[in-house]
Protein backbone atom coordinates (compact mmCIF):
# COMPACT_ATOMS: atom_id res chain seq x y z
CA UNK A 1 0.00 0.00 0.00
CA UNK A 2 1.41 3.39 -1.10
CA UNK A 3 2.23 6.12 1.43
CA UNK A 4 -0.57 8.45 0.19
CA UNK A 5 -3.13 5.97 0.34
CA UNK A 6 -2.02 4.99 4.03
CA UNK A 7 -2.72 9.20 4.54
CA UNK A 8 -6.28 9.08 2.51
CA UNK A 9 -7.26 6.45 4.92
CA UNK A 10 -6.28 8.25 8.35
CA UNK A 11 -7.77 11.47 6.87
CA UNK A 12 -11.60 9.26 6.22
CA UNK A 13 -11.08 7.68 10.11
CA UNK A 14 -10.62 11.20 11.18
CA UNK A 15 -13.29 12.78 9.32
CA UNK A 16 -15.53 9.93 10.23
CA UNK A 17 -14.33 10.11 14.14
CA UNK A 18 -15.00 14.04 14.12
CA UNK A 19 -18.80 13.62 12.56
CA UNK A 20 -19.60 11.25 15.28
CA UNK A 21 -18.10 13.30 18.08
CA UNK A 22 -20.02 16.53 16.73
CA UNK A 23 -23.39 14.16 16.38
CA UNK A 24 -23.04 13.51 20.29
CA UNK A 25 -22.01 16.79 21.34
CA UNK A 26 -24.65 17.68 19.21
CA UNK A 27 -27.58 15.27 20.84
CA UNK A 28 -26.04 16.33 24.36
CA UNK A 29 -26.90 19.59 23.77
CA UNK A 30 -29.86 19.10 22.66
CA UNK A 31 -30.84 16.96 26.18
CA UNK A 32 -29.34 20.37 28.40
CA UNK A 33 -30.72 23.03 26.37
CA UNK A 34 -33.59 22.26 23.69
CA UNK A 35 -35.15 18.83 25.94
CA UNK A 36 -34.50 19.80 29.30
CA UNK A 37 -37.87 21.66 30.13
CA UNK A 38 -39.68 18.74 28.87
CA UNK A 39 -37.76 16.35 31.02
CA UNK A 40 -37.79 18.12 33.63
CA UNK A 41 -41.82 18.23 33.50
CA UNK A 42 -42.36 14.76 32.74
CA UNK A 43 -44.70 13.04 35.06
CA UNK A 44 -42.39 9.94 34.84
CA UNK A 45 -39.33 11.91 35.55
CA UNK A 46 -39.16 11.44 39.47
CA UNK A 47 -35.97 12.62 40.36
CA UNK A 48 -37.68 15.88 41.82
CA UNK A 49 -40.33 14.59 44.02
CA UNK A 50 -37.89 12.56 45.89
CA UNK A 51 -35.50 15.40 46.96
CA UNK A 52 -35.76 13.79 50.56
CA UNK A 53 -33.97 16.85 52.06
CA UNK A 54 -36.47 19.35 50.91
CA UNK A 55 -39.94 20.22 52.42
CA UNK A 56 -42.18 20.18 49.42
CA UNK A 57 -44.40 23.35 49.36
CA UNK A 58 -47.93 23.41 49.46
CA UNK A 59 -51.08 24.10 47.14
CA UNK A 60 -53.05 26.50 47.76
CA UNK A 61 -56.69 27.30 46.63
CA UNK A 62 -57.56 31.22 45.80
CA UNK A 63 -58.56 32.05 49.33
CA UNK A 64 -55.31 30.48 51.13
CA UNK A 65 -56.63 26.50 51.81
CA UNK A 66 -54.29 23.97 51.77
CA UNK A 67 -55.12 21.49 49.12
CA UNK A 68 -51.48 19.60 49.37
CA UNK A 69 -49.38 20.33 52.49
CA UNK A 70 -45.75 19.11 53.38
CA UNK A 71 -44.87 19.37 57.18
CA UNK A 72 -41.94 17.41 56.74
CA UNK A 73 -39.36 15.73 53.64
CA UNK A 74 -40.91 12.53 52.35
CA UNK A 75 -44.60 13.62 53.41
CA UNK A 76 -47.46 15.07 51.37
CA UNK A 77 -51.03 14.95 52.67
CA UNK A 78 -53.91 15.90 50.45
CA UNK A 79 -56.86 17.27 53.22
CA UNK A 80 -59.68 17.76 50.24
CA UNK A 81 -59.18 13.94 49.34
CA UNK A 82 -60.71 12.80 46.34
CA UNK A 83 -62.51 16.14 46.21
CA UNK A 84 -59.44 18.25 44.38
CA UNK A 85 -57.94 14.70 43.16
CA UNK A 86 -58.06 16.19 39.86
CA UNK A 87 -56.40 19.11 40.47
CA UNK A 88 -53.66 18.36 42.77
CA UNK A 89 -53.10 14.89 41.05
CA UNK A 90 -50.85 12.70 42.80
CA UNK A 91 -47.12 12.23 43.74
CA UNK A 92 -45.32 9.38 43.96
CA UNK A 93 -41.94 7.58 43.86
CA UNK A 94 -42.85 4.76 41.23
CA UNK A 95 -46.00 6.17 39.45
CA UNK A 96 -44.31 9.65 38.90
CA UNK A 97 -46.94 12.36 39.08
CA UNK A 98 -50.04 14.23 37.71
CA UNK A 99 -52.29 17.42 37.83
CA UNK A 100 -50.24 20.21 40.00
CA UNK A 101 -48.09 18.16 41.17
CA UNK A 102 -46.44 17.33 38.08
CA UNK A 103 -47.17 20.86 36.50
CA UNK A 104 -46.10 22.72 39.11
CA UNK A 105 -43.33 19.96 40.45
CA UNK A 106 -40.37 22.39 40.07
CA UNK A 107 -41.84 25.56 41.55
CA UNK A 108 -43.04 23.20 44.61
CA UNK A 109 -39.32 21.66 45.61
CA UNK A 110 -37.67 25.30 44.81
CA UNK A 111 -35.55 23.23 42.38
CA UNK A 112 -35.80 26.19 38.91
CA UNK A 113 -34.60 24.01 35.39
CA UNK A 114 -31.17 25.50 36.35
CA UNK A 115 -30.86 24.06 39.71
CA UNK A 116 -31.86 20.76 38.43
CA UNK A 117 -29.34 20.92 35.50
CA UNK A 118 -26.19 20.96 38.35
CA UNK A 119 -26.97 17.11 39.57
CA UNK A 120 -26.00 16.92 42.85
CA UNK A 121 -24.34 20.58 43.37
CA UNK A 122 -27.85 21.72 43.19
CA UNK A 123 -27.74 20.65 47.08
CA UNK A 124 -25.38 23.83 47.97
CA UNK A 125 -27.80 26.73 46.22
CA UNK A 126 -31.45 25.02 46.91
CA UNK A 127 -33.79 26.42 50.00
CA UNK A 128 -34.92 23.73 52.65
CA UNK A 129 -38.45 24.72 51.64
CA UNK A 130 -39.74 24.10 48.33
CA UNK A 131 -42.50 27.58 47.29
CA UNK A 132 -46.09 27.43 47.59
CA UNK A 133 -48.28 27.97 44.56
CA UNK A 134 -52.06 29.67 45.12
CA UNK A 135 -54.63 28.16 42.57
CA UNK A 136 -57.11 29.79 40.97
CA UNK A 137 -59.64 26.96 42.34
CA UNK A 138 -62.38 28.00 44.61
CA UNK A 139 -62.13 24.99 47.21
CA UNK A 140 -65.97 25.78 48.42
CA UNK A 141 -66.90 25.80 45.08
CA UNK A 142 -65.25 22.90 43.66
CA UNK A 143 -66.33 20.98 47.02
CA UNK A 144 -70.00 22.09 46.73
CA UNK A 145 -69.95 20.91 42.51
CA UNK A 146 -68.22 17.55 43.81
CA UNK A 147 -71.46 17.08 46.32
CA UNK A 148 -73.37 18.20 43.68
CA UNK A 149 -73.16 15.54 41.26
CA UNK A 150 -74.05 12.84 43.52
CA UNK A 151 -73.76 9.42 42.47
CA UNK A 152 -73.49 10.48 39.24
CA UNK A 153 -69.80 10.24 37.25
CA UNK A 154 -69.30 13.35 35.08
CA UNK A 155 -67.63 16.65 34.95
CA UNK A 156 -68.08 20.53 36.03
CA UNK A 157 -66.17 23.30 34.95
CA UNK A 158 -66.40 26.76 35.83
CA UNK A 159 -64.41 29.27 34.73
CA UNK A 160 -63.81 33.08 34.97
CA UNK A 161 -65.18 34.22 31.62
CA UNK A 162 -62.87 38.07 31.51
CA UNK A 163 -59.47 36.03 32.56
CA UNK A 164 -59.66 32.14 31.89
CA UNK A 165 -58.87 31.82 35.73
CA UNK A 166 -60.25 28.28 36.68
CA UNK A 167 -62.94 28.43 39.77
CA UNK A 168 -64.04 24.51 39.81
CA UNK A 169 -62.39 21.84 38.00
CA UNK A 170 -64.63 18.57 39.12
CA UNK A 171 -64.09 15.04 37.61
CA UNK A 172 -66.28 12.43 39.32
CA UNK A 173 -65.35 9.08 40.36
CA UNK A 174 -62.15 10.15 41.90
CA UNK A 175 -59.00 8.93 43.87
CA UNK A 176 -57.36 9.64 47.22
CA UNK A 177 -54.15 11.05 46.25
CA UNK A 178 -52.52 10.08 49.28
CA UNK A 179 -52.99 6.02 48.82
CA UNK A 180 -53.05 6.24 45.25
CA UNK A 181 -49.36 4.28 44.61
CA UNK A 182 -50.46 2.16 47.29
CA UNK A 183 -53.52 1.05 45.29
CA UNK A 184 -52.55 2.04 41.85
CA UNK A 185 -52.93 -1.26 40.10
CA UNK A 186 -56.26 -1.33 41.66
CA UNK A 187 -57.49 2.06 40.18
CA UNK A 188 -56.16 1.21 36.66
CA UNK A 189 -58.15 -2.01 36.74
CA UNK A 190 -61.33 -0.25 37.59
CA UNK A 191 -64.16 0.13 34.67
CA UNK A 192 -64.94 3.40 36.29
CA UNK A 193 -61.52 5.03 35.26
CA UNK A 194 -61.15 6.94 38.52
CA UNK A 195 -57.63 7.87 37.30
CA UNK A 196 -59.40 9.88 33.97
CA UNK A 197 -59.98 13.57 34.13
CA UNK A 198 -62.95 13.65 32.86
CA UNK A 199 -63.04 17.89 33.18
CA UNK A 200 -60.32 17.30 30.70
CA UNK A 201 -59.98 14.50 29.17
CA UNK A 202 -63.32 12.87 28.99
CA UNK A 203 -64.67 12.28 25.70
CA UNK A 204 -68.40 12.97 25.22
CA UNK A 205 -71.06 13.37 21.87
CA UNK A 206 -71.98 17.05 23.07
CA UNK A 207 -76.29 16.74 22.16
CA UNK A 208 -77.93 19.51 21.85
CA UNK A 209 -75.54 21.85 23.28
CA UNK A 210 -73.72 22.10 20.29
CA UNK A 211 -76.60 23.73 18.43
CA UNK A 212 -75.10 27.72 19.57
CA UNK A 213 -72.41 27.08 17.51
CA UNK A 214 -73.89 25.23 14.98
CA UNK A 215 -76.84 28.68 15.21
CA UNK A 216 -73.93 30.89 15.06
CA UNK A 217 -72.34 29.36 11.80
CA UNK A 218 -75.70 29.64 10.42
CA UNK A 219 -75.79 33.04 10.52
CA UNK A 220 -72.02 33.33 9.66
CA UNK A 221 -72.87 31.21 6.82
CA UNK A 222 -76.01 32.90 5.92
CA UNK A 223 -78.05 30.22 5.63
CA UNK A 224 -80.58 31.57 7.18
CA UNK A 225 -81.41 34.69 9.02
CA UNK A 226 -83.06 35.75 12.03
CA UNK A 227 -86.92 35.94 10.54
CA UNK A 228 -87.17 32.32 8.69
CA UNK A 229 -89.54 30.29 9.81
CA UNK A 230 -88.87 26.80 9.93
CA UNK A 231 -91.47 23.71 10.02
CA UNK A 232 -91.29 21.39 12.82
CA UNK A 233 -93.48 18.15 12.47
CA UNK A 234 -91.67 16.07 15.15
CA UNK A 235 -89.16 14.55 12.30
CA UNK A 236 -86.89 15.26 9.62
CA UNK A 237 -86.51 12.69 6.96
CA UNK A 238 -83.39 12.20 5.12
CA UNK A 239 -83.42 9.52 2.59
CA UNK A 240 -84.88 6.35 3.87
CA UNK A 241 -83.88 7.42 7.70
CA UNK A 242 -85.33 10.20 10.20
CA UNK A 243 -84.21 12.41 12.90
CA UNK A 244 -86.69 12.80 15.69
CA UNK A 245 -87.48 15.11 18.30
CA UNK A 246 -86.91 14.44 22.55
CA UNK A 247 -89.88 12.85 23.63
CA UNK A 248 -92.00 12.97 20.26
CA UNK A 249 -92.31 16.97 20.42
CA UNK A 250 -93.55 18.84 17.41
CA UNK A 251 -92.63 22.79 17.47
CA UNK A 252 -94.75 23.68 14.93
CA UNK A 253 -94.84 25.91 11.33
CA UNK A 254 -93.26 29.38 12.78
CA UNK A 255 -89.96 28.06 14.47
CA UNK A 256 -87.48 30.99 14.15
CA UNK A 257 -83.63 30.21 15.18
CA UNK A 258 -84.70 31.61 18.81
CA UNK A 259 -87.55 29.20 18.98
CA UNK A 260 -85.35 26.44 17.94
CA UNK A 261 -82.07 27.37 20.40
CA UNK A 262 -84.82 27.47 22.92
CA UNK A 263 -86.92 24.29 22.38
CA UNK A 264 -83.90 22.15 21.27
CA UNK A 265 -85.60 21.38 17.69
CA UNK A 266 -83.52 18.95 16.14
CA UNK A 267 -85.68 19.53 13.03
CA UNK A 268 -84.13 22.88 12.34
CA UNK A 269 -80.58 22.34 13.26
CA UNK A 270 -80.47 19.07 11.24
CA UNK A 271 -81.17 21.29 8.37
CA UNK A 272 -79.14 23.71 9.02
CA UNK A 273 -76.14 21.34 8.90
CA UNK A 274 -76.88 20.08 5.66
CA UNK A 275 -77.17 23.52 4.52
CA UNK A 276 -73.76 24.20 5.37
CA UNK A 277 -72.47 20.92 3.98
CA UNK A 278 -68.78 20.05 5.01
CA UNK A 279 -66.99 23.53 4.57
CA UNK A 280 -69.21 25.12 6.30
CA UNK A 281 -68.96 23.06 9.31
CA UNK A 282 -65.40 22.47 9.05
CA UNK A 283 -65.06 25.83 8.95
CA UNK A 284 -66.98 26.93 12.45
CA UNK A 285 -65.25 24.24 14.38
CA UNK A 286 -62.13 24.80 13.22
CA UNK A 287 -63.20 28.90 13.83
CA UNK A 288 -64.35 27.84 17.59
CA UNK A 289 -60.52 26.12 17.96
CA UNK A 290 -61.87 22.47 18.59
CA UNK A 291 -59.56 21.52 16.19
CA UNK A 292 -56.66 23.40 17.91
CA UNK A 293 -54.61 22.22 21.18
CA UNK A 294 -55.17 24.81 24.22
CA UNK A 295 -51.85 26.26 24.93
CA UNK A 296 -52.09 25.76 28.42
CA UNK A 297 -50.71 24.28 31.85
CA UNK A 298 -52.53 20.85 31.22
CA UNK A 299 -53.30 18.32 28.78
CA UNK A 300 -56.27 17.84 27.64
CA UNK A 301 -57.82 15.60 25.11
CA UNK A 302 -57.98 16.29 21.64
CA UNK A 303 -61.50 16.59 20.82
CA UNK A 304 -62.49 13.81 18.26
CA UNK A 305 -64.40 16.03 15.05
CA UNK A 306 -65.41 14.05 11.96
CA UNK A 307 -64.44 14.15 8.17
CA UNK A 308 -66.76 16.52 7.83
CA UNK A 309 -66.51 17.09 3.30
CA UNK A 310 -67.01 12.73 3.05
CA UNK A 311 -70.31 12.81 5.45
CA UNK A 312 -73.45 12.14 3.53
CA UNK A 313 -76.46 14.19 4.25
CA UNK A 314 -77.96 12.02 7.34
CA UNK A 315 -74.53 12.03 9.17
CA UNK A 316 -73.91 15.66 8.47
CA UNK A 317 -77.81 16.42 10.41
CA UNK A 318 -76.63 14.55 13.11
CA UNK A 319 -73.77 16.90 13.72
CA UNK A 320 -76.10 19.61 14.02
CA UNK A 321 -77.91 17.97 16.91
CA UNK A 322 -74.61 17.00 18.55
CA UNK A 323 -74.31 13.26 18.16
CA UNK A 324 -72.57 11.03 15.30
CA UNK A 325 -68.82 10.97 15.26
CA UNK A 326 -68.55 14.07 17.33
CA UNK A 327 -66.66 13.95 20.38
CA UNK A 328 -65.61 17.06 23.01
CA UNK A 329 -64.58 17.70 26.59
CA UNK A 330 -66.29 19.35 29.26
CA UNK A 331 -63.54 21.96 29.52
CA UNK A 332 -64.14 22.63 25.78
CA UNK A 333 -67.75 22.98 25.89
CA UNK A 334 -67.56 25.90 29.17
CA UNK A 335 -65.11 27.53 26.66
CA UNK A 336 -67.26 27.74 24.46
CA UNK A 337 -69.93 28.96 26.59
CA UNK A 338 -67.65 31.44 28.02
CA UNK A 339 -67.36 32.84 24.47
CA UNK A 340 -70.82 34.59 24.45
CA UNK A 341 -70.90 35.97 27.53
CA UNK A 342 -67.84 37.75 26.62
CA UNK A 343 -68.27 39.75 23.33
CA UNK A 344 -66.95 36.47 21.25
CA UNK A 345 -63.27 36.24 23.32
CA UNK A 346 -62.32 32.83 24.71
CA UNK A 347 -59.72 33.62 27.43
CA UNK A 348 -56.83 30.92 27.29
CA UNK A 349 -57.91 28.61 30.80
CA UNK A 350 -55.30 28.17 33.46
CA UNK A 351 -54.84 27.07 36.95
CA UNK A 352 -51.82 29.02 38.68
CA UNK A 353 -52.12 31.93 40.30
CA UNK A 354 -49.19 32.58 41.84
CA UNK A 355 -46.33 31.25 43.00
CA UNK A 356 -44.72 32.94 46.57
CA UNK A 357 -41.87 32.01 48.20
CA UNK A 358 -40.74 30.36 51.40
CA UNK A 359 -40.10 34.33 52.14
CA UNK A 360 -43.86 35.39 51.25
CA UNK A 361 -42.06 36.76 47.63
CA UNK A 362 -44.27 36.28 44.77
CA UNK A 363 -41.94 34.81 42.72
CA UNK A 364 -44.78 34.14 39.19
CA UNK A 365 -48.22 35.74 38.80
CA UNK A 366 -50.64 34.41 36.03
CA UNK A 367 -51.10 37.51 33.30
CA UNK A 368 -54.96 36.27 31.53
CA UNK A 369 -54.44 35.80 28.09
CA UNK A 370 -56.92 35.92 25.08
CA UNK A 371 -56.92 32.85 23.35
CA UNK A 372 -59.02 33.41 20.37
CA UNK A 373 -61.28 35.62 18.97
CA UNK A 374 -64.41 33.39 17.48
CA UNK A 375 -67.47 35.30 16.51
CA UNK A 376 -68.53 38.31 16.08
CA UNK A 377 -69.54 40.85 19.33
CA UNK A 378 -72.96 41.44 17.72
CA UNK A 379 -73.23 37.78 17.05
CA UNK A 380 -72.23 36.83 20.49
CA UNK A 381 -75.05 39.01 21.75
CA UNK A 382 -77.61 37.37 19.74
CA UNK A 383 -76.75 33.63 21.07
CA UNK A 384 -76.20 34.96 24.06
CA UNK A 385 -80.03 36.07 24.08
CA UNK A 386 -81.13 33.05 22.10
CA UNK A 387 -79.48 31.10 25.59
CA UNK A 388 -80.91 33.24 28.39
CA UNK A 389 -84.46 32.27 26.63
CA UNK A 390 -83.41 28.55 27.54
CA UNK A 391 -82.98 29.76 30.52
CA UNK A 392 -86.17 31.86 30.87
CA UNK A 393 -88.84 30.01 28.68
CA UNK A 394 -87.44 26.43 27.48
CA UNK A 395 -85.54 23.23 28.55
CA UNK A 396 -82.87 25.08 31.27
CA UNK A 397 -85.25 26.59 33.57
CA UNK A 398 -84.06 24.97 36.83
CA UNK A 399 -80.88 26.77 36.14
CA UNK A 400 -82.41 30.16 36.96
CA UNK A 401 -81.49 32.39 39.92
CA UNK A 402 -83.19 35.47 41.13
CA UNK A 403 -81.56 39.01 40.05
CA UNK A 404 -78.57 37.10 37.98
CA UNK A 405 -78.72 37.26 34.08
CA UNK A 406 -78.47 33.20 33.50
CA UNK A 407 -78.15 31.76 29.77
CA UNK A 408 -77.79 28.17 29.45
CA UNK A 409 -78.35 24.90 26.82
CA UNK A 410 -79.30 21.41 27.78
CA UNK A 411 -78.33 18.79 26.35
CA UNK A 412 -79.26 15.12 26.10
CA UNK A 413 -76.33 12.96 24.24
CA UNK A 414 -77.76 9.43 23.10
CA UNK A 415 -74.49 6.76 24.21
CA UNK A 416 -74.63 3.21 23.03
CA UNK A 417 -73.31 1.88 26.34
CA UNK A 418 -76.48 3.01 28.58
CA UNK A 419 -78.70 5.92 29.80
CA UNK A 420 -78.21 9.07 27.80
CA UNK A 421 -75.72 11.85 29.31
CA UNK A 422 -77.12 14.86 30.23
CA UNK A 423 -75.43 18.60 29.42
CA UNK A 424 -75.57 21.95 30.63
CA UNK A 425 -73.44 24.32 29.45
CA UNK A 426 -74.29 28.69 29.93
CA UNK A 427 -73.11 31.31 31.74
CA UNK A 428 -74.03 33.90 34.67
CA UNK A 429 -73.38 37.98 35.05
CA UNK A 430 -72.39 37.94 38.73
CA UNK A 431 -71.89 41.55 40.29
CA UNK A 432 -68.07 40.98 40.46
CA UNK A 433 -67.45 38.91 37.59
CA UNK A 434 -68.92 37.31 34.62
CA UNK A 435 -68.64 32.73 34.80
CA UNK A 436 -69.26 30.18 32.37
CA UNK A 437 -69.74 26.95 32.97
CA UNK A 438 -70.74 22.89 31.74
CA UNK A 439 -71.55 20.06 33.23
CA UNK A 440 -71.83 16.77 32.53
CA UNK A 441 -73.84 14.31 34.07
CA UNK A 442 -73.53 10.84 33.11
CA UNK A 443 -76.42 8.04 32.44
CA UNK A 444 -78.31 10.96 34.02
CA UNK A 445 -81.04 11.51 30.62
CA UNK A 446 -81.81 14.91 30.07
CA UNK A 447 -80.12 17.81 31.00
CA UNK A 448 -82.48 20.40 32.04
CA UNK A 449 -83.38 17.76 35.23
CA UNK A 450 -79.79 16.72 36.55
CA UNK A 451 -77.43 19.44 35.50
CA UNK A 452 -78.97 22.71 35.26
CA UNK A 453 -80.43 22.35 39.47
CA UNK A 454 -76.17 21.76 39.70
CA UNK A 455 -75.70 25.67 38.09
CA UNK A 456 -78.22 27.16 39.36
CA UNK A 457 -76.65 25.75 43.04
CA UNK A 458 -73.10 27.00 42.05
CA UNK A 459 -74.48 30.49 40.39
CA UNK A 460 -76.25 30.88 43.98
CA UNK A 461 -72.89 30.26 45.56
CA UNK A 462 -71.03 32.46 43.73
CA UNK A 463 -73.73 35.54 43.71
CA UNK A 464 -71.89 37.33 46.54
CA UNK A 465 -68.26 36.22 46.62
Amino acid sequence: MEHNDIKKYILHCSLFMLICFLCLFGYIVYLQVIAAPDLLANPLNTRGNIATDVVRGSILDINGRELAVSHKAGERSYPYGEVMAPVTGYLGVEIGSDGIEAISGSDLTGQSQQLQQLGPIRQAFQSHRGNDVRLTIDADIQELAYEALGAYKGAVVVLDADTGAIIALVSKPSFDPSSVENNWQSMLAREDSPLLNRATQGLYPPGSTIKILIADAALDEKVTDLNEAFKCTGRLQIGNEYIGESHGAVHGDHVTLEDAVTYSCNVTFGTLAMRMHGDGLAAAFDRFGFSTPIDSEFHDSSCHLPKFKSLGDGDTAQVGIGQGETLVTPLRMAMLASAYVNKGTIMVPYLVDEVISPGGIVTKKASPQKWREVTTAQRADIISRFMEMVVLNGTGGAAAVPGVRVTGKTGTAENAAGADHGWFIGTAELPRRKIAFCIIAENSGGGGSVAAPIARQIITALKNR
